[in-house]
């Protein structure tokens, strides 16, 4: 026959001494992380052991304080579960502006509180010195670039002019110093001819109209036309007078202006010999010392302007380019800094934002570098925080999470901020390593740089479920509940409590107070737990916790559960 317990037996004896506040849940976790913290768990447990032994009356005393159940009914409720922390704001991006160059202020083009735009001009400098030294950089740069093109032209000779070439002077192999002629290049193929027709008139002769011509010294005649015609006479040296007609005709060969000719056009000759003239022509010669290489060119090829004609080689040429580069590029570097100092002159907006402060104004003569100080830029379009997290619970923390913030400064207002970076670089100290979690929010009326806001940031969360006390789920995710509890029928085999039941139930998430109950109870059960006399949910000793069902229990796996076996979840 099952024994009936009274009264006297149901409650707890507590030792003498005040039994040490449980530490709160979070900091006992940190506690039992590593093995420092497993020593300071096995000599809190030894110290708990030794109390629950003088609970229990060693030496037959009975302690004054009791223990007694607290109930509460399973009820639908909202539960989150978050991590907090406190921050100051910060602007998106900040921008001290400053000068490294000393001068007078010549213009500013806003003031502060305006809004700028990242290029936005904001200083003109007096840049007087500084121009003319750029100018006089530039004037360098170009002289030592044309030297440069001179040098490898010298050991590249090209040609000048398109056309055909007349004579090449030199072999391969030849050496040449500088003004040795290389080659001859006329424009074209052709030779022209002005000749003087007496005894006629301009209407005896039209443009495109034939033309005989004989060359001295070559055999045979040569056929032209006629290009153009003179609208009247001129005299001739024994005083005829004459027409001037013009002929072209394709050289037959080798003709230069050395040669003479007599031209024929119907029954007219012209007066005496006439000088040939070749199109326009160009002598190149080489403009350095060395030897000939390279050359293919031969009398009577085309060839265009800038065509490599041969190839000057020997140190003197080489050295001479190399040189010649070293210079242009120094005087390149040179004009690049003179740019950049001039550019210092025109002082610019390095970000887009709001000008918070500002400390120079036209007028004033600024001096560079640390005391060149001229505004501070705040970019707002959003504000920053950092939350310090705790070793523990960094791995609950990602990228996109959602973060409630408040600030004392703005009551009643609650604005929504989102996770955006989780710093793998911690910060120990007294043993305890937190991490950086930087969080923005996007609306933030009301709020300004430098204020401090709390943060919450939310892991989870369950709107309108089934809860419990945590202090209410036992090891092994048993919770005692009232034999006339609806849920009661479900009952375990496990000795319980006169007019209570054990239930086996499935959590869900927990908050710093309440449980989610998946499965195991139902509305208008009612769920009794353990509570000490100075009314604390948390790590409480009473009888439940001497009986056989949950005597002194490892960790509890159950969220709320804390350590110990007993229906409260303590000891």
């Amino acid at each position: 026959m099952k024994e009936e317990r009274t009264e006297e037996q149901l409650s707890v004896a507590q030792p003498a001494e005040e039994i040490p506040a449980a530490p709160k849940k979070g900091r006992l976790k940190k506690l039992l992380k590593g093995k420092k913290r497993k020593c300071l768990a096995l000599l809190l447990v030894a110290a708990i052991v030794a109390g629950i032994l003088a609970a229990r009356g060693l030496g037959g005393q009975e302690a004054s304080a009791e223990a007694s159940y607290q109930t509460a009914a399973a009820e639908k409720r909202n539960i989150t579960r978050s991590l907090s922390s406190s921050g100051t704001l910060q602007p998106a991006d900040s921008y001290t502006v400053s000068t490294l160059v000393s001068g007078e202020i010549l213009s500013d083009t806003f003031e502060e509180g305006d809004q700028v735009e990242e290029g936005q001009l904001l200083y003109t400098l007096d840049s007087s010195g500084a121009s003319n030294s750029q100018t006089q950089a530039r004037n360098s740069y170009t002289q030592a670039q044309t030297n440069y093109e001179q040098a490898v032209k010298a050991k590249y000779p090209t040609a000048d002019m398109s056309g055909t070439v007349s004579e090449v002077y030199v072999k391969n192999g030849d050496t040449v110093s500088a003004g040795t002629e290389l080659m001859r290049i006329v424009g074209d193929n052709n030779i022209y001819l002005t000749g003087l027709f007496p005894y006629a008139s301009p209407s005896d002769f039209y443009v495109g109209q034939t033309a005989t011509i004989y060359i001295n010294g070559f055999a045979g005649t040569t056929t032209g036309t006629v290009t153009a015609v003179s609208s009247s006479t001129v005299t001739t040296s024994n005083g005829l007078q004459a027409v001037s007609v013009q002929v072209k005709a394709a050289n037959p060969g080798l003709v230069t202006a050395d040669y003479t000719a007599s031209i024929y056009i119907g029954n007219y000759s012209s007066y005496g010999q006439t000088s040939i003239n070749l199109s326009a022509s160009s002598v190149v010669t080489a403009e350095a010392s060395g030897k000939v290489t390279g050359l293919s060119w031969l009398a009577g090829d085309t060839i265009s302007e800038g065509q490599r004609i041969c190839t000057i080689t020997g140190d003197s040429v080489d050295n001479s380019i190399e040189n010649a580069k070293i210079s242009m590029e120094n005087a390149q570097s040179s004009l690049e800094n003179a740019q950049e100092t001039l550019d210092d002159y025109s002082i610019t907006a390095p970000i887009s934002g709001e000008v918070v402060t500002k400390t120079a104004k036209a007028g004033d003569k600024i001096e560079g570098g640390s005391d060149g100080t001229l505004c501070v830029i705040y970019d707002l379009s959003y504000l920053e925080m950092t939350m310090s997290i705790d070793e523990l619970d960094i791995s609950d923390v990602a990228v996109g999470q959602e973060v409630q913030i408040t600030a004392d400064a703005v009551e009643g207002t609650t604005y929504t901020g989102v996770v955006t970076k989780v710093s793998v670089a911690g910060t120990t100290s007294g043993g305890i390593t937190t991490y950086p979690v930087t969080v923005r929010i996007d609306e933030t009326e009301g709020l300004r740089p430098g204020m401090n806001v709390d943060a919450e940031i939310i892991l989870e969360s369950a709107e309108d479920v089934l809860a419990i006390p945590s202090g209410a789920v036992n090891r092994g995710n048993t919770v005692l509940i009232t034999a006339d509890s609806p849920s009661a029928a479900n009952a375990v085999d496990q000795e319980a409590p006169e007019g209570y039941v054990y239930v086996e139930v499935e959590t869900g998430i927990s908050d710093d107070s309440y449980t989610q109950v998946l499965s195991g109870l139902q509305e208008g059960d009612t769920v009794a737990y353990l509570q000490t006399a100075s009314g604390s949910d948390g790590m409480a000793m009473g009888a439940m916790g001497m009986m056989p069902s949950g005597g002194m229990g490892g960790m509890s796996g159950a969220p709320g559960g804390g350590m110990g076996g007993g229906p409260g979840g303590g000891f």
